[in-house]
């Protein structure tokens, strides 16, 4: 067995415990402290809702494993909860994927996410017209379990594409293969219909991933009916920047209208939030008792 570092092993005793997990994915480290407020047990940093909001660019491959690993640096160092990483294609041949598990594990994953579509990659629910072949998508797998058991000590969320580029029997199929190699967490992307996703549970065993993506391809079912088909997490990938979307273009709606938007916390609020008040409490503890609007000298 794996030796896991500290949030993975957080993550692993969560899914040790059997209950069905809910887990709405962050894009920053304000929105991960936002889920972990909420009383979420962990989050996933969406590859899409990274690109989205750091790059204002599509999920297509663009975002580079740096810009990724930066933000989720920042994420990770924002929360206490568990938080899983989308990892895309590995970035590279079977060597970069076993860096690519390193590196995550480095910046504090709990887990990440491993895809067999070919580079560059992109959104699931897009049109994925094309997957590598099986001798390929199968050492991506394998490299990222020996990375895990050799030291890197973070769970592997092992994804296919399969189902929209070749059909569902080749995704069943590659689902199967990858829990056979080691995948802690088994993730079909884009199933078409619940009788799919009831299939895929009833004939891949281990903890299964769904993902909930308003107006995507895949049904959108509540989390009771999603555990009684067999699913132990389901991810809400965009729910939350879809939703800043909204709000801000209202915000700015009524600014653009010589009007100061009401849907907002208040500055105590934001305060609270990024620790202000510790932060003087930090500085009075070390002897710095001046306070915020104390002269300088």
């Amino acid at each position: 067995m794996p030796e896991y570092q500290p949030s993975a092993k957080r993550l692993r005793a969560l899914l040790d415990e059997g209950a069905f997990l809910s887990m709405p994915c962050c894009f920053d480290a304000l929105s991960a402290r936002l889920i972990e407020e909420a009383g979420f047990d962990l989050t996933f940093m969406s590859g899409f809702a990274v690109s989205a909001a750091r790059l204002a660019l599509p999920d297509t491959g663009l975002i580079t494993v740096t810009e990724m690993l930066d933000q989720g640096r920042a994420i990770c160092q924002a929360v206490s909860i568990p938080v899983i990483s989308d990892g895309d294609t590995g970035h590279g041949n079977p060597a970069n994927v076993r860096r690519t598990l390193e590196q995550y594990a480095l910046a504090g994953f709990a887990g990440v996410m491993i895809e067999d579509q070919y580079a560059p990659k992109r959104c699931g629910h897009t049109g994925v017209r094309e997957v590598v072949g099986r001798p390929e998508a199968l050492a991506r797998i394998r490299a990222a379990v020996h990375a895990r058991d050799a030291g890197a000590g973070i769970l592997l969320v092992a994804r296919t594409d399969a189902r929209s580029a070749l059909g569902l029997d080749e995704a069943i199929w590659r689902m199967r293969a990858f829990a056979d190699l080691g995948a802690d967490i088994l993730f079909l992307e884009a199933p078409r219909t619940e009788s799919e996703m009831e299939r895929f549970c009833r004939e891949v065993p281990g903890i299964r991933m769904a993902n909930m993506l308003e107006e995507g391809i895949t049904p959108i079912l509540p989390p009771a009916r999603l555990a009684e088909l067999g699913y132990r997490i389901a991810a809400y990938p965009l729910t939350l920047i879809a939703s800043a979307v909204q709000a801000m273009r209202e915000a700015l709606k009524d600014l653009a209208g010589g009007r100061t938007p009401q849907r907002r916390v208040d500055f105590q609020t934001l305060r609270d939030l990024l620790g202000f008040e510790a932060y003087d409490r930090l500085l009075a503890a070390y002897g710095d008792d001046r306070g915020p609007d104390a002269p300088l000298t």
